[in-house]
């Protein structure tokens, strides 16, 4: 039997109810477990306060439209607050997970829309630096996902495997390669500074549109700084001035090197330093406005 060490939270929420995490059960026939059949939504509570929280069930919504799903978002926000009311739940610098599967059904590739939802939750503790003043190492690998990669779901075998070929070689991220454009990371957004221009892949099927890339995005039209999206050529990388991810539990972090090219700048004159004071400015200003 599972032992549950501090690694896991001491509860989760499941369907509703707050139980331990050693009494939480699903359904062998839950097409989440059988298909990975479910969308999911990672936050961070920062104080409090879960950060930019009405952009996180935007996106919700809308992966869970773009798989036929449906579930009440007002119901799923109380359900959150009982959970985090608990006393042993973290709730003042965590992250939360929110996944949503389709639900119990016999097993087959067609679904039947008159199931009803599982809808599971936990938070666990997690320290957030104003900046993330990490200078990562990454490595590239190719991009086999498929094209539906804009739909936040649980299905997500090929960035496990990047993800993990990037932690086998001591390196934070695996940088993936479509074609020999530059998509994203297994769990990050990917942007790229030359001439003091940003780039960033377009938001479309092929990546994410992560909510820390929409904040960047908006803080660049805000700070003047010139920006494109558009998919930087894994050929082109060695013309590239600076990298960095975004993500909701990354930030926002410098890129040291991808492969054997290496990133070397000056910090404090970089545009990855503007960015990321004002994200935590943003975030800031967000945390006092929602208090």
């Amino acid at each position: 039997m599972l032992e549950f060490n501090s690694d896991f939270p001491a509860y989760v929420s499941l369907n509703g109810e707050v139980i331990p995490t050693s009494e939480a059960k699903i359904s062998v026939f839950d097409r989440g477990f059988n298909f990975g059949d479910g969308v999911y939504e990672g936050l961070l509570i920062v104080n409090g306060v879960i950060l930019f929280e009405d952009a996180h069930w935007n996106r919700l919504q809308r992966s869970l439209k773009a798989l036929d799903m449906s579930s009440d978002i007002a119901q799923l926000k109380l359900r959150i607050r009982t959970y985090l009311q608990h006393e042993e739940v973290a709730k003042n610098s965590a992250f939360l997970y929110v996944q949503i599967s389709r639900g119990v059904a016999m097993r087959g590739h067609q679904y039947n829309k008159s199931i009803s939802p599982t809808v599971f939750m936990y938070a666990i503790n997690r320290e957030v630096t104003d900046i993330n003043e990490t200078f990562l190492d990454t490595i590239s690998t190719p991009d086999n996902r498929w094209h539906r990669c804009d739909i936040k779901m649980t299905s997500l075998l090929g960035n496990v495997m990047a993800k993990t070929k990037a932690i086998n070689t001591n390196c934070y991220e695996s940088i993936m390669v479509r074609n020999g454009l530059i998509t994203e990371g297994s769990h990050c957004n990917a942007f790229f500074v030359k001439n003091g221009r940003v780039f960033t892949h377009p938001a479309d099927h092929h990546i994410l549109n992560g909510i820390t890339r929409l904040k960047v995005v908006e803080l660049c039209n805000e700070l003047g700084i010139p920006f494109t999206e558009q998919a930087v050529a894994y050929s082109e990388l060695k013309t590239m001035d600076e990298a960095f991810l975004t993500g909701t539990s990354t930030q926002i972090a410098r890129i040291h090197k991808i492969d054997d090219h290496e990133f070397d700048i000056n910090f404090k004159n970089s545009i990855t330093m503007r960015v990321q004071y004002a994200y935590a400015k943003l975030k800031r200003a967000y945390i006092k406005k929602v208090r």
